[in-house]
């Protein structure tokens, strides 16, 4: 029997959602990382990091002191945020791979010195879901990237449920999609342990065999079963 890997998700309101996605394979098994839970330590007993989504970073995380914008949350939770950051920091230096999803997209691209927009106005119309049901949105898939070679499609269906996005990009990021309005929805990372993260949700799509969902998941788990060889 093969070795199992342990997948860190870090934790938020929709947490199941990420868990089930993952334990559907029979080698995963995962552990709950968050500031509530004080175990930055278990981050030692992980293949993988997936950061999951969830509400707003706190705008100094990306330098900015404008709180009060737009569609904003009622309270930022500044502990998540920093918790969080540790776990990318820890991730990268024990060479793990890592996956973003929604929230986790646009932390990732502010620990790398990037920018968000804060609201994107009339584009929510496309973007933010307001009811039940997540929006959904076609996305192209720019060439020369790891996530074309990994969906092997130009473009697809996603669904949607955010109302900031990235705006200046990290450094050592490069832009892997767009949505039809030009709103950057995945990026990724060419050197180093894998990194890819997207805006959509792949965790809860209707079609898990979507390759904008399946395809990054599989990928991102034969990065970290790389580790048990």
């Amino acid at each position: 029997m093969s070795k199992k890997i342990t997948i860190g998700i870090t934790d938020c309101e929709k947490y199941p959602n990420y868990e089930k996605w993952m334990l559907v394979e029979p080698d995963v098994e995962v552990i709950r990382l968050g500031h509530q839970l004080s175990n930055l330590g278990d981050i030692a007993k992980c293949d993988g990091i997936l950061i999951t989504g969830g509400d707003d970073v706190h705008p100094r995380f990306y330098g900015s002191k404008e709180v009060h914008y737009p569609n904003a949350p009622d309270e930022f939770v500044e502990d998540r945020d920093e918790f969080e950051i540790k776990t990318f920091a820890k991730a990268q230096e024990g060479k793990l791979p890592v996956l973003g999803v929604c929230r986790g997209l646009q932390l990732i691209n502010c620990i790398l010195g990037g920018t968000l927009k804060q609201d994107l106005g009339e584009l929510n119309k496309i973007h933010r879901r307001t009811t039940e049901v997540d929006k959904i949105h076609q996305v192209k898939v720019n060439n020369h990237t790891q996530l074309k070679e990994i969906a092997k499609i130009d473009k697809g269906e996603v669904n949607s449920s955010h109302h900031q996005s990235i705006d200046k990009l990290g450094r050592e990021l490069i832009i892997n999609s767009v949505a039809m309005d030009g709103t950057i929805e995945g990026i990724e990372r060419t050197d180093g342990p894998f990194l890819l993260a997207v805006q959509w949700h792949p965790e809860r799509m209707l079609d898990q065999n979507n390759p904008l969902s399946k395809d990054i998941k599989n990928v991102f788990l034969e990065n970290a079963r790389k580790l048990k060889l």
